[in-house]
């Protein structure tokens, strides 16, 4: 670099690695709980967006959480990667956030309040928190008009808290994932409301035509997918019950029927309010 004295590269370099030295200790310095509470208020957290500039995210508008076309309602691409302390290895999948960003962080912020909806994992956290969102709703915290002049910010403040899910319309969904087979059952559960999270799920057989009475745990795979391995057939109906990380408990009779199929969803008529 002509005219730029050795001592002067020195001095940015120690100054980058400073800040990196920085974001990776603010990283790693998290409250789970903090973060996950509904008492906790307003938390300072950084902002980022991926994907296409009005998109939903991922490519597959899928991500570490299981869920699919989460560009569609409920979700509407609302979406959002949380690092560890926000995703929770999966047990904070579903979970629902308002985040907003206020002049004094940027002067397109509106200030004004939107929910997100946790549904991937934020591998590459730059602080304690970490929202990597959506450009759709990294946009949507923008003043009217300014969506794209925000997004151009690439990384900004923000504040966050945890906020009740609510999915007018929507029942608990149990997804069986492609590759089940009688010995390997594994189901994706969505759309549950107020937490937004499941964090135990049991499975009930039927066989000889009655229910077995026997709630057997599944265990989580990855994400919001749950799993049975067994040397016995399993035989259904199966009927669902799911804990939810306040732990109320939810009974989903007979959903998933005897003769179900690998990459179906099966609606139940229950939810959480």
């Amino acid at each position: 670099m002509a005219g730029v004295s050795t001592n002067a590269i020195a001095l940015v370099l120690v100054t980058l690695l400073s800040v990196l030295v920085t974001s990776v200790r603010s990283a790693a310095n998290y409250d789970t709980a903090a973060a996950r509470s509904y008492n906790s208020g307003w938390l300072p957290a950084k902002a980022t967006w991926y994907g296409a500039p009005t998109g939903a995210g991922p490519m597959d508008n899928g991500g570490a959480c299981g869920f699919k076309n989460v560009n569609k309602y409920p979700f509407s691409s609302m979406t959002s990667c949380g690092n560890e302390p926000l995703f929770d290895g999966g047990a904070g999948c579903g979970s629902c956030y308002e985040i907003r960003c206020i002049a004094a962080n940027n002067p397109s912020c509106s200030g004004q309040p939107t929910t997100v909806v946790i549904t991937d994992m934020n591998y590459y956290p730059v602080a304690r928190y970490h929202f990597d969102l959506s450009s759709t709703a990294f946009g949507a915290m923008a003043k009217y008009g300014l969506n794209d002049k925000l997004r151009h910010a690439g990384i900004i403040d923000m504040q966050f808290r945890r906020v009740r899910c609510n999915f007018p319309g929507m029942k608990v969904t149990f997804h069986v994932q492609r590759g089940s087979n009688p010995n390997y059952l594994a189901v994706l559960v969505e759309y549950a409301n107020v937490d937004g999270t499941v964090v135990r799920m049991e499975l009930m057989q039927t066989r000889n035509g009655r229910p077995t009475g026997s709630w057997e745990p599944m265990r989580r795979s990855w994400g919001s997918i749950w799993r049975m391995d067994t040397s016995r057939p399993l035989q259904g109906p199966f009927s669902m019950r799911i804990t939810s990380d306040s732990r109320k408990t939810l009974v989903a009779n007979n959903v998933i029927p005897a003769y179900w199929r690998p990459d179906k969803a099966y609606w139940s008529n229950v939810q959480f309010y």
